[in-house]
């Protein structure tokens, strides 16, 4: 051993054999039982590989760079943290880019795919351009995409319902008595931006709420912004009784800004957060928030380009990760319920249907969304 393990050891240590132990090394489609075995035994006997010999006969280099806006943002912290195991499992080593959604860094990333400094990329914009997309159909490697690409987009794409679970904010507001719902979104020209003032348009007219720009705030997806945001609202209209935050980030900033005013959350003030970070539980109060399931994004991303790593030649899929809201004391108080989903509002939408809501209705509402919600939680 005193030249270092080998394949050889390393397949003993295994208990595979060492045709078994090339393929791993050299990525080539494995059953992950034994890409586990080998990748262990071989982190056990300090194997170092030449990743500079094998790329160059391989003209793979084992890296997979994920791209995003910020990489401080817990939203793709809880990417990552699904990420990172299904590539690693497989072989690959994760490389990342916090591009501070520039258009032109992103473009960046795309075009550097012809230098083969990674056989693929996970990114997620949150503007797309029509940049994006020319570089996206001439890609030398392959791409997923977490966020919305234009129908008919040639390439793997993962999407949140941000829409939907914006109604679902608002009907949760709506059955508590909100009717003053302010909305504090990020920049409009975003894709997650323009969805979610799309989505409070819509729920509004749902619940017959009219739509007011007073109640409308719009800054950008960081703390500071939302103190700024939700201090110009205030001042604006002082008699808003929600607030609707377009990522959990404006809505932190939105409770350091009524705590300071003397605003108690939920008494005077509802506050709902979107993303569901961990952030959202740790805060004070804990914050209702609606989860877009970051976490099985990344995961659903991580296990569409490791098809296509490992030779999958398949149409492009789309997969949309359904919403869930959270509820906790920011709305509810203490004796927040639990989980509410898609399927819960479609269900409110038929009973909305069959007839006009009474007191005993509504009541009668809340305690089936409950319910239903308490099973939902994952």
């Amino acid at each position: 051993m005193a030249d270092g393990p080998t394949i050889t050891t390393i397949a003993e240590r295994a208990g595979v054999s060492i045709a078994s132990v090339s393929r791993v090394l050299n990525g080539l489609p494995t059953r992950q039982e034994t890409v586990r075995k080998v990748m262990a035994a071989a982190d056990e006997l300090g194997y170092v590989r030449n990743a500079v010999a094998r790329s160059l006969k391989s003209r793979r280099t084992h890296q997979v760079a994920f791209a995003m806006a910020d990489v401080g943002n817990p939203a793709y912290l809880a990417m990552l943290r699904q990420i990172q195991p299904v590539l690693k499992a497989a072989g690959y080593r994760l490389v990342l880019h916090s591009t501070d959604a520039v258009v032109a860094d992103e473009i960046d990333v795309l075009h550097s795919l012809g230098e083969r400094y990674v056989d693929g990329l996970i990114m997620v914009p949150l503007r797309v351009t029509e940049a994006h997309l020319e570089m996206l159909s001439a890609a030398r490697a392959p791409v997923v995409i977490i966020g919305q690409v234009p129908e008919g987009s040639r390439v793997d794409n993962v999407r949140a319902d941000s829409r939907t679970g914006v109604g679902l904010a608002i009907d949760h507001l709506h059955l508590l008595g909100r009717r003053r719902i302010g909305m504090i979104n990020g920049p409009l020209d975003t894709v997650p931006g323009a969805a979610r003032a799309a989505g409070y348009r819509q729920a509004l007219a749902d619940v017959g709420l009219p739509y007011d720009e007073d109640l409308v705030q719009i800054g950008d997806f960081y703390r500071a912004e939302g103190r700024h945001a939700v201090t110009e609202l205030l001042a604006r209209v002082p008699d808003v009784d929600a607030l609707l935050c377009a990522n959990d980030l404006i809505a932190l900033g939105a409770l350091d800004v009524l705590r300071a005013a003397g605003k108690r959350v939920p008494q005077d003030v509802a506050v709902v957060g979107m993303d569901d970070t961990d952030l959202a539980a740790a805060s004070w109060p804990s914050l209702t928030s609606v989860s877009l399931g970051s976490a099985e994004r990344g995961k659903v991303a991580a296990e569409l380009l490791l098809e296509r790593l490992q030779g999958g030649d398949r149409e492009p899929r789309l997969v949309t990760v359904p919403p869930r809201l959270v509820v906790r004391a920011s709305t509810a108080g203490e004796s927040a319920p639990a989980a509410r989903t898609a399927e819960d509002r479609k269900a409110k939408e038929n009973r909305d249907v069959a007839g006009s809501a009474t007191g005993s209705d509504v009541a009668e509402a809340l305690t089936e969304l409950d319910a239903q919600g308490k099973g939902s939680l994952e």
